[in-house]
Protein backbone atom coordinates (compact mmCIF):
# COMPACT_ATOMS: atom_id res chain seq x y z
CA UNK A 1 0.00 0.00 0.00
CA UNK A 2 1.28 3.46 -0.89
CA UNK A 3 0.64 6.12 1.72
CA UNK A 4 0.68 9.69 0.48
CA UNK A 5 1.97 12.12 3.03
CA UNK A 6 0.31 14.87 0.98
CA UNK A 7 -3.17 13.52 1.52
CA UNK A 8 -5.41 16.50 2.25
CA UNK A 9 -6.80 15.39 5.59
CA UNK A 10 -5.33 12.50 7.55
CA UNK A 11 -7.69 11.54 10.33
CA UNK A 12 -6.49 10.76 13.82
CA UNK A 13 -9.15 8.94 15.75
CA UNK A 14 -8.83 8.88 19.50
CA UNK A 15 -10.35 6.27 21.65
CA UNK A 16 -9.57 8.23 24.70
CA UNK A 17 -9.30 5.73 27.55
CA UNK A 18 -10.18 5.01 24.65
CA UNK A 19 -9.81 2.80 21.66
CA UNK A 20 -10.77 2.54 18.09
CA UNK A 21 -10.92 2.91 14.42
CA UNK A 22 -9.60 2.89 11.04
CA UNK A 23 -9.81 3.91 7.44
CA UNK A 24 -7.76 4.64 4.36
CA UNK A 25 -7.09 2.32 1.49
CA UNK A 26 -6.08 2.14 -2.15
CA UNK A 27 -7.26 4.95 -4.42
CA UNK A 28 -10.43 4.10 -6.30
CA UNK A 29 -11.69 1.68 -3.71
CA UNK A 30 -15.09 2.23 -2.14
CA UNK A 31 -15.56 3.17 1.50
CA UNK A 32 -13.73 0.94 3.96
CA UNK A 33 -15.49 -0.04 7.20
CA UNK A 34 -13.35 -0.60 10.27
CA UNK A 35 -15.18 -2.26 13.16
CA UNK A 36 -13.88 -2.01 16.69
CA UNK A 37 -15.08 -3.24 20.06
CA UNK A 38 -13.86 -1.37 23.14
CA UNK A 39 -13.99 -2.18 26.82
CA UNK A 40 -12.67 -0.35 29.85
CA UNK A 41 -12.24 -1.00 33.56
CA UNK A 42 -12.75 -4.76 33.44
CA UNK A 43 -10.96 -5.10 36.81
CA UNK A 44 -10.55 -8.85 36.60
CA UNK A 45 -14.30 -9.51 36.76
CA UNK A 46 -14.23 -13.00 35.29
CA UNK A 47 -17.77 -13.62 36.55
CA UNK A 48 -20.94 -11.66 35.91
CA UNK A 49 -21.82 -9.07 38.55
CA UNK A 50 -24.65 -6.77 39.57
CA UNK A 51 -25.50 -4.03 37.09
CA UNK A 52 -28.30 -1.46 37.29
CA UNK A 53 -29.49 -0.53 33.77
CA UNK A 54 -30.65 2.98 33.01
CA UNK A 55 -33.64 3.59 30.79
CA UNK A 56 -33.80 6.12 27.98
CA UNK A 57 -35.54 8.50 30.38
CA UNK A 58 -32.65 8.25 32.85
CA UNK A 59 -34.62 6.18 35.36
CA UNK A 60 -32.88 3.28 37.08
CA UNK A 61 -34.24 -0.15 36.27
CA UNK A 62 -34.24 -3.45 38.14
CA UNK A 63 -30.69 -4.76 38.84
CA UNK A 64 -29.48 -7.59 36.62
CA UNK A 65 -26.41 -9.84 36.35
CA UNK A 66 -24.24 -8.65 33.48
CA UNK A 67 -20.69 -8.61 32.21
CA UNK A 68 -18.00 -11.09 33.08
CA UNK A 69 -15.73 -13.00 30.78
CA UNK A 70 -18.23 -15.45 29.30
CA UNK A 71 -20.70 -12.76 28.21
CA UNK A 72 -17.92 -10.68 26.64
CA UNK A 73 -16.48 -13.71 24.86
CA UNK A 74 -19.84 -14.81 23.43
CA UNK A 75 -20.47 -11.31 22.05
CA UNK A 76 -17.04 -11.12 20.44
CA UNK A 77 -17.51 -14.57 18.94
CA UNK A 78 -20.82 -13.50 17.38
CA UNK A 79 -19.55 -10.15 16.13
CA UNK A 80 -16.45 -11.70 14.57
CA UNK A 81 -18.73 -13.86 12.46
CA UNK A 82 -20.02 -10.58 11.02
CA UNK A 83 -16.49 -9.18 10.59
CA UNK A 84 -13.47 -11.45 11.13
CA UNK A 85 -11.23 -8.35 11.06
CA UNK A 86 -12.88 -6.80 14.11
CA UNK A 87 -10.33 -5.04 16.33
CA UNK A 88 -10.74 -5.54 20.09
CA UNK A 89 -9.13 -2.87 22.29
CA UNK A 90 -9.19 -1.73 25.91
CA UNK A 91 -9.01 1.61 27.67
CA UNK A 92 -7.22 0.38 30.79
CA UNK A 93 -7.74 -1.12 34.24
CA UNK A 94 -8.07 -4.64 32.89
CA UNK A 95 -6.79 -5.77 36.27
CA UNK A 96 -6.44 -4.36 39.77
CA UNK A 97 -9.12 -4.17 42.41
CA UNK A 98 -10.11 -7.59 41.08
CA UNK A 99 -12.39 -10.16 42.70
CA UNK A 100 -10.67 -13.14 44.26
CA UNK A 101 -11.17 -15.42 41.25
CA UNK A 102 -8.53 -13.33 39.47
CA UNK A 103 -6.57 -11.68 42.27
CA UNK A 104 -5.87 -14.96 44.09
CA UNK A 105 -3.57 -15.75 41.17
CA UNK A 106 -1.97 -12.31 40.69
CA UNK A 107 -4.50 -11.55 37.93
CA UNK A 108 -2.85 -14.06 35.61
CA UNK A 109 -6.26 -15.57 34.68
CA UNK A 110 -7.44 -12.21 33.37
CA UNK A 111 -4.31 -11.68 31.30
CA UNK A 112 -4.64 -15.20 29.88
CA UNK A 113 -8.33 -14.62 29.14
CA UNK A 114 -7.62 -11.41 27.22
CA UNK A 115 -5.05 -13.32 25.16
CA UNK A 116 -7.75 -15.86 24.33
CA UNK A 117 -10.09 -13.04 23.26
CA UNK A 118 -7.38 -11.67 20.93
CA UNK A 119 -7.22 -8.30 22.61
CA UNK A 120 -4.70 -6.27 20.63
CA UNK A 121 -3.87 -3.29 22.85
CA UNK A 122 -4.82 -1.71 26.14
CA UNK A 123 -4.04 1.68 27.54
CA UNK A 124 -2.47 1.37 30.94
CA UNK A 125 -4.89 2.31 33.70
CA UNK A 126 -3.94 3.48 37.17
CA UNK A 127 -4.81 0.06 38.60
CA UNK A 128 -2.24 -1.63 36.38
CA UNK A 129 0.26 0.01 38.76
CA UNK A 130 -1.34 -1.37 41.95
CA UNK A 131 1.51 -3.83 42.50
CA UNK A 132 4.12 -1.50 41.05
CA UNK A 133 6.01 -1.09 37.81
CA UNK A 134 7.84 -4.40 38.18
CA UNK A 135 4.60 -6.38 38.28
CA UNK A 136 3.16 -4.46 35.32
CA UNK A 137 6.21 -5.42 33.27
CA UNK A 138 5.82 -9.05 34.39
CA UNK A 139 2.19 -9.03 33.30
CA UNK A 140 3.34 -7.75 29.91
CA UNK A 141 6.36 -9.98 29.36
CA UNK A 142 5.67 -12.99 31.59
CA UNK A 143 7.79 -14.83 34.15
CA UNK A 144 7.46 -15.59 37.83
CA UNK A 145 9.66 -12.92 39.46
CA UNK A 146 6.83 -11.07 41.21
CA UNK A 147 6.36 -8.87 44.27
CA UNK A 148 3.42 -11.20 44.96
CA UNK A 149 5.26 -14.54 45.11
CA UNK A 150 2.48 -16.30 47.03
CA UNK A 151 0.08 -15.61 44.16
CA UNK A 152 2.17 -15.53 40.99
CA UNK A 153 2.74 -18.69 38.94
CA UNK A 154 0.79 -20.82 41.40
CA UNK A 155 -1.13 -22.59 38.65
CA UNK A 156 1.95 -23.21 36.51
CA UNK A 157 5.55 -22.12 36.17
CA UNK A 158 5.29 -20.85 32.61
CA UNK A 159 3.23 -17.65 32.75
CA UNK A 160 3.88 -16.12 29.33
CA UNK A 161 2.44 -12.66 29.92
CA UNK A 162 0.19 -10.60 27.66
CA UNK A 163 0.14 -11.11 23.92
CA UNK A 164 -1.55 -7.72 23.66
CA UNK A 165 0.45 -4.54 24.14
CA UNK A 166 0.07 -2.17 27.06
CA UNK A 167 0.40 1.48 25.95
CA UNK A 168 1.25 4.65 27.87
CA UNK A 169 2.55 7.62 25.92
CA UNK A 170 2.51 9.89 28.95
CA UNK A 171 4.32 7.68 31.49
CA UNK A 172 7.98 8.66 31.27
CA UNK A 173 10.97 6.85 32.75
CA UNK A 174 12.98 9.54 34.51
CA UNK A 175 16.22 7.67 33.80
CA UNK A 176 15.76 7.71 30.01
CA UNK A 177 13.29 10.50 29.34
CA UNK A 178 11.35 8.07 27.15
CA UNK A 179 7.99 6.34 27.63
CA UNK A 180 8.26 3.59 30.24
CA UNK A 181 6.37 1.21 27.94
CA UNK A 182 5.41 1.69 24.27
CA UNK A 183 3.43 4.80 23.42
CA UNK A 184 1.71 3.24 20.43
CA UNK A 185 1.24 0.17 18.24
CA UNK A 186 0.19 -0.03 14.61
CA UNK A 187 -2.31 -2.68 13.49
CA UNK A 188 -3.22 -3.34 9.85
CA UNK A 189 -6.94 -3.94 9.33
CA UNK A 190 -8.38 -4.48 5.83
CA UNK A 191 -5.30 -2.87 4.36
CA UNK A 192 -5.59 0.13 6.65
CA UNK A 193 -2.77 0.83 9.10
CA UNK A 194 -4.37 1.88 12.39
CA UNK A 195 -2.14 3.64 14.89
CA UNK A 196 -3.24 2.95 18.48
CA UNK A 197 -1.83 5.31 21.10
CA UNK A 198 -2.48 5.03 24.84
CA UNK A 199 -2.39 7.34 27.85
CA UNK A 200 -3.35 7.16 31.51
CA UNK A 201 -4.74 9.96 33.63
CA UNK A 202 -2.03 12.42 34.55
CA UNK A 203 -3.07 12.19 38.19
CA UNK A 204 -2.39 8.46 38.38
CA UNK A 205 0.59 9.12 40.64
CA UNK A 206 -1.82 10.31 43.34
CA UNK A 207 -4.02 7.21 43.27
CA UNK A 208 -1.36 4.49 43.33
CA UNK A 209 1.33 3.72 45.89
CA UNK A 210 4.28 6.07 45.48
CA UNK A 211 6.81 3.32 46.18
CA UNK A 212 5.53 1.29 43.24
CA UNK A 213 6.05 4.04 40.66
CA UNK A 214 9.39 5.45 41.79
CA UNK A 215 11.26 6.86 38.82
CA UNK A 216 8.17 7.39 36.68
CA UNK A 217 6.65 10.72 35.67
CA UNK A 218 3.04 11.10 34.52
CA UNK A 219 2.60 13.86 31.95
CA UNK A 220 -0.31 15.53 30.19
CA UNK A 221 -2.51 13.11 28.27
CA UNK A 222 -3.29 15.26 25.22
CA UNK A 223 0.26 16.54 24.91
CA UNK A 224 1.68 13.01 24.91
CA UNK A 225 -0.87 11.77 22.36
CA UNK A 226 -0.22 14.69 20.04
CA UNK A 227 3.54 14.16 20.36
CA UNK A 228 3.15 10.54 19.24
CA UNK A 229 1.17 11.41 16.10
CA UNK A 230 4.17 12.29 13.83
CA UNK A 231 6.00 9.11 14.83
CA UNK A 232 2.96 6.98 14.01
CA UNK A 233 2.51 8.69 10.67
CA UNK A 234 6.19 8.15 9.90
CA UNK A 235 5.57 4.43 10.41
CA UNK A 236 2.70 4.46 7.94
CA UNK A 237 -0.35 4.93 10.17
CA UNK A 238 -3.36 5.91 8.08
CA UNK A 239 -5.65 6.40 11.05
CA UNK A 240 -4.69 7.12 14.65
CA UNK A 241 -6.61 5.84 17.65
CA UNK A 242 -5.89 7.01 21.18
CA UNK A 243 -6.84 4.97 24.23
CA UNK A 244 -6.97 7.31 27.21
CA UNK A 245 -7.69 6.07 30.71
CA UNK A 246 -9.51 9.16 31.91
CA UNK A 247 -13.19 9.94 31.83
CA UNK A 248 -16.18 12.00 32.79
CA UNK A 249 -19.79 11.79 33.85
CA UNK A 250 -23.20 12.67 32.43
CA UNK A 251 -26.80 12.35 33.51
CA UNK A 252 -27.75 11.11 30.06
CA UNK A 253 -28.53 7.43 29.42
CA UNK A 254 -25.54 5.16 28.75
CA UNK A 255 -27.11 3.63 25.61
CA UNK A 256 -28.33 6.89 24.11
CA UNK A 257 -26.07 8.28 21.33
CA UNK A 258 -25.43 11.98 20.94
CA UNK A 259 -25.38 13.10 24.57
CA UNK A 260 -24.27 16.71 25.06
CA UNK A 261 -23.89 16.97 28.83
CA UNK A 262 -20.52 15.30 29.37
CA UNK A 263 -18.47 16.78 32.21
CA UNK A 264 -15.09 15.92 33.68
CA UNK A 265 -11.41 15.71 32.86
CA UNK A 266 -11.84 13.95 29.52
CA UNK A 267 -13.62 17.00 28.09
CA UNK A 268 -10.55 19.22 28.46
CA UNK A 269 -8.31 16.47 27.09
CA UNK A 270 -10.47 16.08 23.99
CA UNK A 271 -10.44 19.81 23.35
CA UNK A 272 -6.62 19.84 23.34
CA UNK A 273 -6.22 17.02 20.84
CA UNK A 274 -5.17 17.37 17.22
CA UNK A 275 -8.13 18.83 15.24
CA UNK A 276 -8.21 15.74 13.02
CA UNK A 277 -9.16 13.50 15.94
CA UNK A 278 -12.77 12.53 15.60
CA UNK A 279 -13.39 9.76 18.09
CA UNK A 280 -12.47 9.31 21.74
CA UNK A 281 -13.21 6.26 23.90
CA UNK A 282 -12.67 6.88 27.59
CA UNK A 283 -12.44 4.95 30.85
CA UNK A 284 -11.67 5.36 34.56
CA UNK A 285 -15.00 6.83 35.70
CA UNK A 286 -16.98 3.57 35.24
CA UNK A 287 -19.74 5.37 33.33
CA UNK A 288 -21.57 4.44 30.17
CA UNK A 289 -22.03 7.22 27.61
CA UNK A 290 -21.99 8.10 23.91
CA UNK A 291 -21.36 11.84 23.83
CA UNK A 292 -20.35 14.71 21.57
CA UNK A 293 -17.64 17.21 22.52
CA UNK A 294 -16.76 19.94 20.01
CA UNK A 295 -17.95 17.78 17.13
CA UNK A 296 -16.09 14.67 18.29
CA UNK A 297 -17.57 11.43 19.55
CA UNK A 298 -16.58 10.38 23.07
CA UNK A 299 -17.60 6.99 24.48
CA UNK A 300 -17.21 4.88 27.61
CA UNK A 301 -18.45 1.36 28.42
CA UNK A 302 -19.12 1.33 32.18
CA UNK A 303 -16.97 -1.33 33.93
CA UNK A 304 -16.60 -5.06 34.66
CA UNK A 305 -17.68 -5.91 31.12
CA UNK A 306 -21.20 -4.69 31.83
CA UNK A 307 -21.14 -2.83 28.51
CA UNK A 308 -19.10 -3.12 25.33
CA UNK A 309 -18.79 -0.26 22.85
CA UNK A 310 -19.31 -1.23 19.21
CA UNK A 311 -17.81 1.25 16.79
CA UNK A 312 -18.19 1.28 13.01
CA UNK A 313 -16.29 3.82 10.97
CA UNK A 314 -16.55 4.26 7.23
CA UNK A 315 -13.73 6.02 5.44
CA UNK A 316 -13.58 7.25 1.87
CA UNK A 317 -10.01 6.50 0.74
CA UNK A 318 -10.29 8.96 -2.14
CA UNK A 319 -10.60 11.90 0.23
CA UNK A 320 -9.24 10.40 3.47
CA UNK A 321 -12.49 11.48 5.08
CA UNK A 322 -14.70 9.74 7.60
CA UNK A 323 -18.06 9.46 5.89
CA UNK A 324 -19.95 7.76 8.67
CA UNK A 325 -19.38 6.96 12.33
CA UNK A 326 -21.73 4.75 14.31
CA UNK A 327 -21.29 3.93 18.01
CA UNK A 328 -23.38 1.73 20.28
CA UNK A 329 -23.10 0.56 23.86
CA UNK A 330 -24.43 -2.97 24.28
CA UNK A 331 -25.39 -4.41 27.69
CA UNK A 332 -23.62 -7.73 28.20
CA UNK A 333 -26.54 -9.70 29.59
CA UNK A 334 -26.11 -13.40 30.17
CA UNK A 335 -27.10 -15.72 27.28
CA UNK A 336 -27.28 -12.80 24.85
CA UNK A 337 -25.27 -14.87 22.36
CA UNK A 338 -24.28 -18.54 22.15
CA UNK A 339 -21.45 -19.40 24.53
CA UNK A 340 -17.83 -19.58 23.48
CA UNK A 341 -16.94 -23.12 24.64
CA UNK A 342 -13.23 -22.37 25.03
CA UNK A 343 -13.92 -19.50 27.41
CA UNK A 344 -16.62 -21.39 29.30
CA UNK A 345 -14.12 -24.21 29.91
CA UNK A 346 -11.42 -21.75 30.95
CA UNK A 347 -13.68 -20.01 33.52
CA UNK A 348 -14.77 -23.39 34.87
CA UNK A 349 -11.14 -24.42 35.34
CA UNK A 350 -10.28 -21.20 37.21
CA UNK A 351 -13.34 -21.65 39.44
CA UNK A 352 -12.39 -25.23 40.23
CA UNK A 353 -8.85 -24.41 41.31
CA UNK A 354 -10.16 -21.45 43.34
CA UNK A 355 -13.20 -23.18 44.81
CA UNK A 356 -11.84 -24.21 48.21
CA UNK A 357 -10.25 -20.85 48.97
CA UNK A 358 -13.24 -18.80 47.83
CA UNK A 359 -15.85 -20.88 49.61
CA UNK A 360 -14.14 -20.88 52.99
CA UNK A 361 -16.72 -19.48 55.44
CA UNK A 362 -15.69 -16.39 57.39
CA UNK A 363 -18.63 -15.35 59.56
CA UNK A 364 -22.39 -15.05 59.76
CA UNK A 365 -23.44 -11.54 58.77
CA UNK A 366 -27.09 -11.41 59.74
CA UNK A 367 -27.88 -8.09 58.08
CA UNK A 368 -26.01 -8.64 54.81
CA UNK A 369 -25.62 -7.02 52.42
CA UNK A 370 -23.72 -4.23 54.17
CA UNK A 371 -23.54 -1.41 51.64
CA UNK A 372 -20.74 0.92 50.57
CA UNK A 373 -23.20 3.54 49.31
CA UNK A 374 -22.62 6.86 51.06
CA UNK A 375 -25.26 9.03 52.68
CA UNK A 376 -25.51 12.76 52.09
CA UNK A 377 -22.79 13.46 54.64
CA UNK A 378 -20.36 11.08 52.91
CA UNK A 379 -20.53 8.17 55.36
CA UNK A 380 -21.19 4.55 54.38
CA UNK A 381 -22.20 1.64 56.57
CA UNK A 382 -19.50 -0.61 55.16
CA UNK A 383 -16.88 2.11 55.36
CA UNK A 384 -17.57 2.47 59.06
CA UNK A 385 -17.25 -1.27 59.61
CA UNK A 386 -13.87 -1.37 57.87
CA UNK A 387 -12.58 1.66 59.80
CA UNK A 388 -13.67 -0.04 63.03
CA UNK A 389 -11.94 -3.25 61.92
CA UNK A 390 -8.55 -1.68 61.22
CA UNK A 391 -8.75 0.17 64.53
CA UNK A 392 -9.60 -3.01 66.44
CA UNK A 393 -6.61 -4.75 64.86
CA UNK A 394 -4.16 -2.07 65.98
CA UNK A 395 -5.45 -0.90 69.36
CA UNK A 396 -2.64 -2.92 70.93
CA UNK A 397 -0.22 -0.60 69.13
CA UNK A 398 -1.89 2.49 70.53
CA UNK A 399 -4.20 3.40 67.65
CA UNK A 400 -7.26 5.42 68.61
CA UNK A 401 -8.65 6.47 65.20
CA UNK A 402 -9.09 4.32 62.10
CA UNK A 403 -9.36 5.64 58.55
CA UNK A 404 -10.38 4.01 55.27
CA UNK A 405 -10.42 5.49 51.76
CA UNK A 406 -13.74 5.09 49.97
CA UNK A 407 -12.07 4.13 46.69
CA UNK A 408 -10.50 1.09 48.32
CA UNK A 409 -13.93 -0.42 49.08
CA UNK A 410 -14.70 -2.22 45.84
CA UNK A 411 -17.92 -4.15 46.55
CA UNK A 412 -20.76 -4.34 49.06
CA UNK A 413 -20.32 -7.05 51.70
CA UNK A 414 -22.63 -9.82 50.56
CA UNK A 415 -23.38 -13.27 51.98
CA UNK A 416 -25.02 -16.49 50.93
CA UNK A 417 -28.64 -17.42 51.54
CA UNK A 418 -27.57 -18.69 54.96
CA UNK A 419 -26.13 -15.22 55.70
CA UNK A 420 -22.60 -16.64 55.91
CA UNK A 421 -20.02 -14.48 54.18
CA UNK A 422 -17.28 -16.44 52.43
CA UNK A 423 -13.66 -15.49 51.91
CA UNK A 424 -14.43 -14.70 48.30
CA UNK A 425 -17.16 -12.25 49.34
CA UNK A 426 -14.99 -10.49 51.92
CA UNK A 427 -12.01 -10.36 49.57
CA UNK A 428 -14.19 -8.71 46.92
CA UNK A 429 -14.67 -5.82 49.37
CA UNK A 430 -10.92 -5.29 50.00
CA UNK A 431 -9.03 -6.83 47.07
CA UNK A 432 -5.81 -4.82 47.08
CA UNK A 433 -3.84 -6.62 49.79
CA UNK A 434 -2.91 -3.37 51.56
CA UNK A 435 -1.17 -3.46 54.93
CA UNK A 436 -1.85 -1.28 57.97
CA UNK A 437 0.38 1.57 59.12
CA UNK A 438 0.10 3.17 62.55
CA UNK A 439 1.35 6.75 63.01
CA UNK A 440 1.03 9.94 65.03
CA UNK A 441 -0.84 12.99 63.76
CA UNK A 442 -1.41 16.21 65.66
CA UNK A 443 -4.86 17.66 66.11
CA UNK A 444 -4.00 20.36 63.57
CA UNK A 445 -2.92 17.65 61.11
CA UNK A 446 -6.19 15.81 61.63
CA UNK A 447 -8.09 18.96 60.73
CA UNK A 448 -5.90 19.49 57.64
CA UNK A 449 -6.46 15.86 56.68
CA UNK A 450 -10.23 16.24 56.81
CA UNK A 451 -10.07 19.44 54.75
CA UNK A 452 -8.16 17.54 52.06
CA UNK A 453 -11.37 15.64 51.34
CA UNK A 454 -12.50 18.75 49.41
CA UNK A 455 -9.23 20.68 48.83
CA UNK A 456 -8.06 18.56 45.90
CA UNK A 457 -6.41 18.89 42.48
CA UNK A 458 -8.66 20.20 39.73
CA UNK A 459 -9.27 16.80 38.11
CA UNK A 460 -9.84 14.97 41.38
CA UNK A 461 -13.29 14.43 42.86
CA UNK A 462 -14.20 14.82 46.52
CA UNK A 463 -13.13 11.73 48.45
CA UNK A 464 -14.63 11.12 51.89
CA UNK A 465 -12.53 9.24 54.42
CA UNK A 466 -14.46 6.65 56.38
CA UNK A 467 -13.76 6.91 60.11
CA UNK A 468 -13.97 4.67 63.15
CA UNK A 469 -16.39 4.73 66.05
CA UNK A 470 -15.66 7.40 68.63
CA UNK A 471 -14.32 9.89 66.08
CA UNK A 472 -16.74 12.44 64.65
CA UNK A 473 -16.95 15.87 63.05
CA UNK A 474 -19.33 18.21 61.25
CA UNK A 475 -18.79 19.88 57.89
CA UNK A 476 -20.63 22.61 56.04
CA UNK A 477 -20.76 22.73 52.23
CA UNK A 478 -21.52 26.45 52.40
CA UNK A 479 -18.12 27.17 53.91
CA UNK A 480 -15.15 27.73 51.54
CA UNK A 481 -12.87 24.87 50.56
CA UNK A 482 -10.05 24.70 53.08
CA UNK A 483 -12.33 25.50 56.02
CA UNK A 484 -15.38 23.28 55.58
CA UNK A 485 -14.94 21.45 58.87
CA UNK A 486 -16.99 23.30 61.49
CA UNK A 487 -14.60 24.72 64.12
CA UNK A 488 -14.65 22.80 67.39
CA UNK A 489 -16.65 19.91 65.93
CA UNK A 490 -13.86 17.31 65.64
CA UNK A 491 -14.18 15.00 68.62
CA UNK A 492 -12.65 11.77 69.85
CA UNK A 493 -14.67 9.87 72.45
CA UNK A 494 -16.73 13.01 73.00
CA UNK A 495 -13.73 15.27 73.71
CA UNK A 496 -12.76 18.06 71.32
CA UNK A 497 -9.51 17.50 69.45
CA UNK A 498 -6.70 19.90 70.42
CA UNK A 499 -4.39 21.24 67.69
CA UNK A 500 -1.22 20.76 69.74
CA UNK A 501 -2.02 17.29 71.01
CA UNK A 502 -0.84 14.06 69.34
CA UNK A 503 -3.18 11.25 68.32
CA UNK A 504 -2.31 7.72 67.22
CA UNK A 505 -4.11 6.74 63.99
CA UNK A 506 -4.14 3.80 61.59
CA UNK A 507 -4.63 3.68 57.82
CA UNK A 508 -3.67 1.37 54.98
CA UNK A 509 -0.26 1.78 53.37
CA UNK A 510 -1.75 3.41 50.27
CA UNK A 511 -3.17 6.25 52.35
CA UNK A 512 -0.09 6.30 54.59
CA UNK A 513 2.05 7.24 51.60
CA UNK A 514 -0.25 10.18 50.83
CA UNK A 515 -2.34 8.31 48.25
CA UNK A 516 -5.70 9.52 46.93
CA UNK A 517 -4.50 13.11 47.37
CA UNK A 518 -4.20 12.97 51.15
CA UNK A 519 -0.62 14.24 51.60
CA UNK A 520 -1.14 14.87 55.33
CA UNK A 521 -0.86 11.13 56.00
CA UNK A 522 2.67 11.13 54.58
CA UNK A 523 3.69 13.64 57.29
CA UNK A 524 2.76 11.30 60.14
CA UNK A 525 5.50 10.49 62.65
CA UNK A 526 6.48 7.47 64.77
CA UNK A 527 5.30 5.26 61.93
CA UNK A 528 4.97 1.50 62.38
CA UNK A 529 4.55 -0.76 59.37
CA UNK A 530 2.51 -3.47 61.05
CA UNK A 531 2.51 -5.93 58.16
CA UNK A 532 -1.14 -6.69 58.99
CA UNK A 533 -3.36 -7.00 55.93
CA UNK A 534 -6.49 -4.86 55.91
CA UNK A 535 -8.41 -7.90 54.68
CA UNK A 536 -7.23 -9.97 57.65
CA UNK A 537 -8.27 -7.20 60.03
CA UNK A 538 -11.68 -7.08 58.33
CA UNK A 539 -12.31 -10.83 58.45
CA UNK A 540 -11.10 -11.09 62.06
CA UNK A 541 -13.50 -8.30 63.03
CA UNK A 542 -16.41 -10.06 61.33
CA UNK A 543 -15.59 -13.27 63.18
CA UNK A 544 -15.42 -11.52 66.54
CA UNK A 545 -18.75 -9.80 65.88
CA UNK A 546 -20.39 -12.76 64.19
CA UNK A 547 -24.12 -12.61 63.58
CA UNK A 548 -24.48 -8.85 63.95
CA UNK A 549 -24.58 -7.98 60.26
CA UNK A 550 -26.07 -4.53 59.74
CA UNK A 551 -25.75 -3.94 63.49
CA UNK A 552 -22.01 -3.70 62.85
CA UNK A 553 -22.63 -0.50 60.92
CA UNK A 554 -22.53 2.89 62.65
CA UNK A 555 -25.61 3.56 64.74
CA UNK A 556 -24.76 7.20 65.48
CA UNK A 557 -23.45 9.46 62.71
CA UNK A 558 -19.71 10.01 62.68
CA UNK A 559 -19.70 12.43 59.74
CA UNK A 560 -22.35 15.12 60.04
CA UNK A 561 -23.29 17.55 57.28
CA UNK A 562 -24.63 20.89 58.42
CA UNK A 563 -28.10 21.68 57.07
Amino acid sequence: MTVSLRAPARFSVVLAACALAGCASTAGQGPVTINLVAMNDFHGNLEASRYVPTGADGAKEKPIRAGGLEAVASALQAWRKEDPDLLFVSAGDLVGGSPALSSLWADEPTIEAMNMLNLRVSAVGNHEFDAGRKELLRQQHGGCDSPRPAKACQTGKDFKGARFTYLAANVIDSATGQPFIPAFRIEEVKGVKVGLVGAVLQGADSVVMASGIAGLKFGGEAEAINKAVPAMRAQGADVIVALVHEGGTTKEAPLQPGCTGLEGAIVDIVRKLDPAIRLVISGHTHQGFLCQVDGRTVTQAASAGHLLSRISMKVDPRTDSVTDLQVRNVVMTQDLYPADPRIAAFVASVKERSRAALARPIATVAGAPVLRKKNEAGESALGGVIADAVLAATRGQGARIGFMNEGGIRKDLEAGEDKVASFGQTQAVLPFGNTLVVMDLSGAQLRNLLEQQWARPAASDTSMLQVSQGFSYQWDARRPIGSRVVPGSIRLDGVAIEDGKTYRVVANNFLAEGGDNFPEFAKGTRRVETGLLDLDAFTDYLKKNEGQGAALAPTAPRIIKAQ
